[in-house]
Formats: C-alpha cells, structure tokens, sequence
C-alpha cells in the first residue's frame, strides 16, 4: 500500500484521516480512507475495540464521512471507508471522469477484497462490522452473502430498489440494455446529469438533508477539490444495477443482526424494497426517521449523532453476543 491524498482541509472541523492506494484483483487503483479513535482518550466502560468497514453511496467520497467516524471514534470505533472504482479520486473507469460507470456490478466486490485485505495489512482491531450507505447498502449485502466476516451490519437509505415511477421502470430497463449492444453503454442515463446534485439543486426540497450547514459543506467540498466530483450514471451502471437489486431481491437475508435507518421522505432508493427486506431479516430492526430523506448520516448533530450511537449500542450487543457464543463453544 502508498499513502494517498486525504483532503483534510474539506471537511471543515471534524477529525482527519489517513489515506491509501490499494489496488483490486482486476488492477483498478482505489483509495481508503481510515480514522483511528484518539490512543489518549480516556477508556470508558461503554468503549468498543473494533473496525467498522463503511461503504459510501454512488459519488461519495471517504472524506464526506468525517463526521460519522468521528461519532463512531468517540466510542472506540476504528473507520474504514472506500472510494469506489469511478469515483471520489479512486480510478476512473470513462474518458469522462464525470459519468459514474461500472463494468460489471460485481467489480465493486473485487473492490471489497481489497479493502479487506487493507485492513488486515493495517492490522486494523476486530471485530468488523459493516455500515452501508445507498449504493454501498447493496454491495455490503451482496459481500455478506459472499462472506464478509462482519457479526453486524447497519445500513442507512440502502439501494436495494431504486425509486422509480411504474411506467419508467420497463423503460430504463430497455433503455440500458439495448445500450449495451449498440456500443451506448458508456453514456450518461436520461434525465441525468454531469453537474453533481450538491451543486445543481437548490437546498429547499432537496433529496439528500434537512440541515442546511452539512448542504453547504457537502458543496463547498467539491467546490475546493473539483476531482471529487460525479454526476449522473453511465446507462451500465443502470443496467447493472437494475440487475443487481433484482437479484439480491430474491435472496434472503444473511445471519448477521442488522439495524436499517430510512427516511420518511426517501425519494432516491426503494422505501419498499427496504420495507420488505427488513420484514423479512432475523435479528433485523428498520428505523423510519421521520421527515428524513435520503442521507440521515449527513444531518446535524441533534439527528446524526442520536443515530450512529445507537448503531453503536447495535454493534455492541452484537459482539458480545457474538464473544459469548465464542466463548460457550470454547467450554
């Protein structure tokens, strides 16, 4: 691993990480990015010792997570989170940086293995849990159906559905897969666009947060490093997409205990598909915020931080559930 750029100077007054290049199975060069909690903090009786590996949404970036690892830092909890492959200032994968595109949805998986393999190198503390966020909510499930050695899972508005009118669904379905066989596929969806949303939508009515300050921040961020900015899918990522929820829609649940966080005014991914999934996952609890859209992560204090400490208590008690039965299977 080489030590990589980490923006500290976006991120306002939250705590900076540490980056590195990591390079995937299949050669793509992606970034992680690590925030270890304080070694002079004093050691509470409620402090955990692990790592939780946190994969951001489509065009996210690990610096846009600073105030979450600092939340999760405060209680002992070491963070992990990934730049994807075509995004943040992880490689690229179009001639235009600004069309977020993958090859096959199972590449991000390959990304997987190589932030797991980051951690291990960096000999980052266990146990692991996992935090997915919308897009990342969808490769956190496929990895743990893979094996991810997580005892628990938290995800927050994950795209396991995307929210889409009845009448366009057989339409983006068409769309992007007659692109792939006419040499489209690398082309921006429909009524998508290059400008990144932070810095095209106006804050009244926005999809993303109800708190004005984390608005600003996120736009003055891409503002200050232009590299980190994406704008709308390529017609694969679509595609793919579109296939990969639909599969993962007909798997069940895995083991692990997992707590859900959705908006009530989710407008981005599936507030059904997350319903269903939640009905049906033992050990699995969804928690509606009321009037929240789609990044509850990236409200205010007085919300956020209520949020990522019950995540924590989650992780918590699944440790030492998990410690436990270790422990029986020892006698």
């Amino acid at each position: 691993m080489q030590k990589a750029p980490f923006f500290g100077s976006i991120i306002d007054a939250f705590p900076a990480g540490e980056a590195w290049w990591i390079t995937a199975e299949d050669g793509v060069r992606i970034r992680v990015g690590l925030w270890r909690p304080d070694p002079q903090q004093d050691q509470s009786p409620d402090q955990l010792t692990g790592t939780v590996l946190l994969f951001p949404g489509r065009t996210e970036y690990i610096e846009k997570y600073a105030p979450t690892a600092a939340d999760f830092a405060a209680r002992g909890l070491t963070t992990l989170a990934v730049d994807w492959r075509g995004q943040g200032i992880a490689d690229r994968l179009l001639d235009d940086p600004l069309i977020g595109h993958v090859d096959r949805f199972s590449d991000f998986q390959l990304d997987v293995q190589a932030a797991l393999k980051a951690a291990r190198d960096l000999d980052l503390p266990e146990p692991y849990f996992l935090h997915g966020h919308s897009m990342g909510g969808c490769i956190g499930l496929r990895a743990m159906h893979n094996g991810l050695p997580v005892v628990a899972a938290s995800f927050s508005g994950p795209m396991w559905g995307i929210e889409l009118a009845p009448a366009l669904r057989p339409f983006a379905w068409a769309t992007s897969w007659l692109s792939r066989h006419v040499g489209l596929s690398g082309k921006m969806a429909p009524n998508t666009s290059a400008t990144p949303y932070v810095l095209d939508a106006p804050f009244d009515d926005n999809t993303l947060t109800l708190d004005r300050t984390m608005w600003d921040l996120m736009g003055d961020q891409l503002r200050a490093e232009p590299a980190l900015s994406l704008g709308g899918p390529s017609l694969n990522w679509l595609f793919e997409a579109l296939r990969e929820m639909r599969q993962l829609s007909r798997m069940p649940s895995p083991s692990q205990p997992c707590l859900t966080y959705l908006g009530s005014n989710e407008r981005i991914v599936s507030p059904q598909r997350i319903r269903d999934r939640m009905a049906n996952w033992p050990n699995g609890d969804l928690v509606i915020v009321p009037k929240g859209e789609h990044e509850v992560l990236m409200e205010g204090e007085a919300i956020r931080s209520p949020i990522t400490q019950a995540i924590i208590e989650h992780y918590l008690l699944a440790a030492e559930n998990t410690a436990q039965r270790r422990d029986h299977a020892a006698q």
